[in-house]
C-alpha cells in the first residue's frame, strides 16, 4: 500500500514533465509555421522550406505551393453586343470626314450606344455632341478647363467619375462619354426639353439664337442621313 502511494507521484511529475515538453514542442513548431507562412506570403518560399526541415520528417513532407501572382482588374470596359447598323454607318462616315482610325472611334460609338440605351438619349445625339465639342480628339481641353471629347469640366463633375478614377480619366474616350452623356441627360431633363438643354450643357443658356443647338441638330441629322442611305443600300 504504501509503496504503490509513493509510486503514484512519481507517474504525475513523469507524465507532467511529457506533456509540458510536447506543449512547447507544439508552440516551436506553430511559431515556426506562422514565420514560414509569412515569407511565403511576401514571395520568398524559400523561408518555408528551412523552417519545414527543422520540423519531424512527417511534417517535412508538406508541399509547399508558391503563391499565386495577384490577377489585375479589367481596366477597360467589355467589348459588349456590336454596334447597331444605324451606329455602324455613323462610324464610318465620321472616320471619313474627321480623318480618324475606325478602330480609334469604335470604343467611342460603342460607349455613346451604351449610355444612350442607359440614359434613354439617342446615341446619335451623344456623337453629334463630340463632334461640335473636340472633333473627336479626346485630349482637347478648353480655356476654362472643359476636358475630352465632350468637354466635360472636372470641377463640377467629380461625383460622376467611376470608383476608383482619377482627374486624369476625363481624357479616358470611354469614360469620358459615359460622363458626359450623363451631363447632358441631366441638362435636357432639367431644362426642359432638347434644345434649351444642349444650350445649358455648352454654358450657352442665355443665347438667343441658340446657335449651339442648333449646330448640334444640324450634326445629327447628317448622320441620320447617312444612316438611312446606308440602310437603303444595304436592303
Amino acid at each position: 500500500m504504501s509503496a504503490t502511494l509513493a509510486f503514484k507521484p512519481s507517474m504525475l511529475r513523469a507524465t507532467s514533465l511529457v506533456a509540458s515538453i510536447f506543449q512547447v514542442l507544439l508552440m516551436a513548431a506553430g511559431v515556426l509555421l506562422i514565420v514560414g507562412l509569412l515569407g511565403l506570403y511576401r514571395g520568398d518560399s524559400r523561408t518555408l522550406e528551412h523552417l519545414l526541415a527543422l520540423l519531424p520528417q512527417e511534417t517535412a513532407s508538406v508541399q509547399v505551393v508558391p503563391a499565386a501572382e495577384p490577377q489585375l482588374e479589367e481596366a477597360l470596359p467589355s467589348a459588349g453586343e456590336p454596334l447597331t447598323p444605324r451606329m455602324r454607318a455613323a462610324l464610318e462616315a465620321v472616320a471619313r470626314r474627321y480623318r480618324v482610325s475606325m478602330d480609334a472611334l469604335e470604343p467611342i460609338f460603342t460607349a455613346a450606344e451604351a449610355s444612350g440605351r442607359d440614359l434613354r438619349l439617342d446615341p446619335l445625339l451623344i456623337v453629334a455632341v463630340i463632334a461640335v465639342e473636340s472633333r473627336f480628339n479626346p485630349f482637347s481641353e478648353s480655356v476654362v478647363g472643359a476636358q475630352g471629347l465632350m468637354q466635360v469640366i472636372p470641377r463640377f463633375h467629380q461625383d460622376k467619375l467611376p470608383k476608383g478614377a482619377d482627374e486624369m480619366s476625363f481624357f479616358d474616350p470611354v469614360v469620358n462619354v459615359q460622363v458626359g452623356a450623363r451631363v447632358l441627360q441631366e441638362s435636357i431633363r432639367r431644362n426642359g426639353g432638347l434644345v434649351p438643354g444642349l444650350q445649358q450643357f455648352a454654358g450657352a443658356a442665355d443665347d438667343p439664337d441658340q446657335r449651339y443647338a442648333g449646330k448640334v441638330l444640324a450634326e445629327k441629322a447628317r448622320l441620320e442621313s447617312i444612316a438611312a442611305r446606308q440602310r437603303a443600300r444595304s436592303a
